[in-house]
């Protein structure tokens, strides 16, 4: 079995630790992961504002740094939903236009290969004990993405249920919108600022010590408005809650 890792360019760029904690729980749990070098951006950002376009190329790259592989394990839903929900939308658009099927082939080939971290442990691997302890409080925010487009149901509640020392608290509203939404933030600012002020006083209702989602972008719009909120919770991936041990804490909590 060949597996790859699309660490996504945010983690790649702000939250290496992610990528890294990816390879430590799926080497734990016999897998080797090759990381190809030839692989960037999947494309969101690009089509998310509108410039379809200008993604096609992403996906050409895409598909080219990952061929031959027989699963491509992403720690971001919001990037793994970007391959599986919109690149089929680009190739059947090109097709419309009568630019051919090249686009709708690629979709064909890498849609099927692609997954989102929770999926390919439960799914594939067929695990929910990954050998974790992280002794700590913990929330859990479903992301948009994770939770409307790749319907990963209960999958990451089951690997937390299972790490070692973790309490996990319900999180009221957990599947209201965090107000990131990538460009939405931006172009958006005063209703983002809202929403996301909401989500972190629903996470500070909880009492947890962290809390985590399988998306850093959400991470990184909740960390910053708890931490202008002088609050307590701290973000965690997902993945790094996995991958610590006793004898290799992850995470960043002391």
């Amino acid at each position: 079995m060949r597996v790859a890792l699309f660490v996504t360019c945010v983690n790649d760029t702000l939250y290496p630790r992610t990528g890294q904690a990816v390879v430590t729980l799926l080497e734990r749990l016999g897998v080797d992961v090759d990381f190809p070098e030839g692989q960037t951006c999947c494309g969101q950002p690009q089509f998310n504002t509108g410039y379809r376009h200008a993604t096609e190329p992403l996906v050409h790259r895409y598909a080219r740094a990952f061929e031959g592989y027989d699963h491509i394990v992403v720690p971001s839903g919001s990037c793994a939903a970007m391959v599986r929900d919109n690149y089929p939308r680009i190739g059947a658009k090109a097709e419309r236009e009568g630019r051919g099927t090249e686009l709708s082939e690629i979709a064909a080939d890498v849609v099927p290969r692609t997954w989102e971290l929770t999926e390919f442990l439960v799914d594939v691997l067929g695990v929910t004990d990954v050998g974790a302890w992280f002794p700590h409080t913990v929330t859990y925010h479903p992301t948009c993405h994770g939770l409307r487009m790749l319907g990963l149901g209960e999958r990451p509640r089951k690997l937390l249920e299972q790490v070692r020392g973790l309490e996990l608290k319900e999180l009221p509203q957990a599947e209201e919108c965090c107000g990131f939404g990538g460009t939405f933030a931006v172009k958006n600012a005063a209703v983002s600022t809202e929403m996301g002020l909401d989500k972190a006083r629903h996470i500070e209702e909880t009492g947890a010590r962290a809390v985590c989602t399988v998306d850093n972008s959400c991470l990184m719009h909740i960390g910053g408005t708890l931490s202008r909120q002088g609050a307590e919770a701290r973000p965690v991936h997902l993945a790094e809650i996995l991958a610590s041990t006793e004898e290799h804490p992850y995470g960043g909590l002391s």
